[in-house]
């Protein structure tokens, strides 16, 4: 399953071409995945992981443009890989809101808990796998 999240390109996000820029895609990417790591976290109790997540690795494919226009764009997030210190979020960005709208957008982010008080890596806690499992199984 995959947890969606509705973005709104902004005006500021496009290129002299009108479409989205690579750097502001990648931060819509950020703004689609931060709900659940962040809030929905929280809400479960899990106040050690919206402290530090660091992104390891990303990998994005452009597919089509995307269009800034007046509407939000889709982003199915899935959950691909889940370590001991790390895990893979997937992305397919369409062009619109709807599961319909053409996928324009591919993109996987490697994330990895960091502890901001020893500015080190840490291993998830079992809870936070737990979490992050049931946060795709039941989107």
């Amino acid at each position: 399953m995959a947890y969606i999240s509705l973005i709104r390109p902004r005006w500021s996000d496009m290129d002299v071409y009108g479409h989205v820029n690579h750097a502001n895609l990648v931060t819509l990417l950020e703004e689609a995945r931060i709900p659940l790591l962040f809030g929905d976290a929280v809400r479960a109790g899990l106040t050690e992981l919206p402290k530090g997540i660091v992104v390891v690795k990303l990998a994005v494919h452009y597919r089509s443009p995307i269009v800034v226009s007046d509407q939000d764009i889709r982003v199915e997030i899935s959950l691909k890989d889940l370590k001991h210190a790390s895990f893979t979020l997937g992305y397919r960005v369409h062009g619109g809101p709807a599961e319909a709208d053409k996928v324009a957008v591919t993109a996987e982010t490697v994330l990895a808990p960091f502890d901001t008080a020893s500015e080190r890596p840490r291993r998830l806690t079992e809870d936070e796998r737990a979490f992050l499992e049931k946060g795709f199984a039941d989107a």
